[in-house]
């Protein structure tokens, strides 16, 4: 991740002799389809053949999926700083059983080495990151390490200390490749973690880190031992997919003429929608048009060529996140999921997704994962998809009579099969109606699944396909959320609220003159959780400092609450001083 941290972010029996024949054939004739092949199952024959006989593209195809030990040995200063225990070995073992081929091990030196020449790496500190490398590779996992937040605490400053920087970097490095040289092959060195440049136009950085993947290049190589061909791993500016980042990075690759060269990027989504801003509560058609061009980009580039591509980083940068209110909807999620899965397929592309621990998706303490279900879906698209639909939720309003509701299907590509409970299949034409990817939900079903119509969810059935997962639908009774007025301080506004079975979508605020109302200038819908969050054990909706703050002195500001089912409230904010004060609009 960029910057800062984020504290708010199985075996198989093995192949035999199939897996040999099929690792010879790739061995002979290199892989350079655009779709990556699936990793081969764990058997450790079948791993140490895999290991030793295929090409740069297949070795990398071979390490999906794979994962981040995030917010850990990056972590500052310490390891377990960031509220995630110490890794051990028990940790890839669980992240093997799962299904992972390889890892990515970002680490942070900084607080572990001197800071004037010659830049001396702690010991204990090099001894620990060994120790934690080898354990996943006992595990027959690949692993990717790296330099990862130096690049904004001390790389970043390349532009106005370009020789210190330069020669730290070199030192850095070369104390690196010097402890690994004699690691397996399994064992990968990236550049440097989404590099940035202080004050720099993207010329500059492109050149600056094309500089910086030079040096490393010439280092790791020099140093001998496996180093001497173990894949390299070269990252865009800020490791961004845009096509003139990619430009530079193709370009300096081809400079280095070295076969064993890997190229990566991160993907956290069209942003709108990856932290909810500007009023990107969906995965619509924009934010899935981003996705697919973002890889059409990387398949056209690179993989197409036959350049292995690894992207180092993926997920959503606000989701999701067990310590805070979830800013985007979980179907909405699961969508992105699920796309992100197949079009990294069929672009040929390795994945890694970004993991920053316990409040996330592996509980390092436990090691379970906080939400299985979920975890099942992103796992599901590493080998096929599953079917979607418009939304997963179907809101009833308990103050108004039962009506038919419609969603639209999106089978990507596979067949639906009809509608369960459990393991109860609900009728089509008493239940349900289909026609053509309209799905209509009968009044008389809508009903029957209400039952006493308590607020909130009522029932859950599920949408079956020809393949991959089910598709959830929440049957929700609702009445339009009642605020009421409130007085504060810009430390914090708390309005009472009355649910009622709803949740927030999003915030927007304007002034009579019609010019937004917020931190966010840009857009009128402010951002979830930075400028506003749901309490909804508290029966609140929490207007936050930096929100309140950013407000106009003694000028109302008019918020509108946009809830999931389609209802909106309307409410007042003045700010007078360190006072403010809410009224019902």
């Amino acid at each position: 991740m960029k910057g800062t941290h984020h504290l708010t972010e199985r075996r198989r029996s093995g192949p035999g002799r199939l897996l040999g024949l099929l690792v010879a054939l790739i061995a002979a004739i290199g892989l350079t389809s655009t779709t990556a092949f699936a990793a081969p199952p764990h058997n450790d024959a079948a791993t140490a053949l895999t290991h030793k006989a295929l090409s740069p593209m297949g070795t990398v195809a071979a390490m999906q999926p794979s994962w981040n030990l995030g917010n850990t040995l990056d972590a500052i200063p310490d390891e377990t700083s960031w509220g995630n225990p110490a890794a051990t070995k028990a940790l890839f073992d669980t992240i093997k059983a799962h299904g992972f081929r390889s890892v990515r091990i970002p680490v942070t030196w900084t607080d572990h080495q001197s800071s004037t020449a010659p830049y001396t790496i702690d010991a204990t500190w090099m001894n620990r990151v060994k120790q934690v490398v080898d354990w996943a590779q006992a595990d027959g996992l690949y692993v990717v390490i790296n330099v990862h937040h130096d690049s904004w605490q001390w790389v970043a400053k390349m532009p106005t200390d370009h020789d210190n920087v330069l020669a730290r970097f070199k030192a850095s490095w070369t104390q690196i490749a010097s402890k690994f040289r004699d690691s397996p092959k399994t064992l990968l060195f990236e550049s440097n973690n989404e590099p940035q440049f202080d004050n720099t136009t993207d010329a500059q950085g492109i050149q600056y880190n094309d500089e910086l993947n030079t040096a490393f290049h010439t280092v790791v190589r020099q140093s001998g031992g496996n180093n001497a061909t173990r894949l390299l791993v070269l990252p865009s500016l800020h490791t961004n997919s845009s096509q003139i980042f990619l430009d530079a990075l193709s370009t300096e690759m081809k400079s280095l003429a070295d076969p064993n060269l890997v190229a990566t990027v991160h993907y956290y989504g069209y942003y709108p929608f990856s932290v909810n801003v500007a009023g990107g509560t969906r995965f619509d058609a924009t934010s899935q048009q981003d996705m697919t061009d973002n890889f059409n980009r990387i398949r056209a580039t690179f993989t197409s060529k036959g350049i292995p591509v690894y992207l180092g980083e993926y997920g959503l940068l606000a989701y999701p996140d067990s310590n805070h209110p979830s800013r985007i909807e979980r179907g909405e999620a699961i969508k992105y999921f699920e796309q992100f899965g197949h079009d990294a397929r069929a672009a040929g592309v390795t994945t890694a997704l970004w993991d920053p621990g316990t409040f996330a998706f592996l509980s390092r303490a436990t090691l379970q994962w906080t939400d299985p279900e979920l975890f099942n879906r992103i796992k599901s698209s590493w080998t096929t998809r599953s079917g979607t639909a418009s939304s997963d939720q179907v809101f009833l309003a308990k103050s108004g009579a039962i009506t038919a509701k419609t969603l639209t299907l999106n089978p990507n590509g596979l067949t639906f099969r009809g509608l369960w409970q459990g393991n109860t299949q609900l009728a089509q034409g008493r239940d349900y109606t289909v026609s053509g990817n309209q799905l209509t939900l009968t009044a008389t079903a809508l009903t029957r699944l209400a039952g006493n119509r308590a607020y909130g969810t009522n029932a859950t059935i599920e949408a079956r396909f020809s393949r991959g997962l089910p598709w959830q639908i929440h049957v929700i009774t609702y009445d339009s959320p009642v605020l009421s007025p409130a007085t504060g301080t810009t430390s914090g506004l708390t309005i009472p609220t009355q649910f009622r079975g709803d949740q927030l979508a999003t915030m927007e605020g304007k002034y009579a003159d019609g010019t937004n109302a917020g931190p966010v200038n840009w857009s009128s819908y402010q951002e979830f959780n930075v400028s506003f969050s749901p309490d909804y054990p508290g029966n609140g909706l929490v207007l936050t400092p930096a929100f309140l703050n950013s407000l106009r002195d003694n000028t109302q500001a008019t918020l509108v609450f946009h809830f999931w089912s389609g209802a909106t409230v309307t409410y007042q904010v003045t700010k007078s001083g360190s006072t403010v004060t809410g009224t019902v609009g």
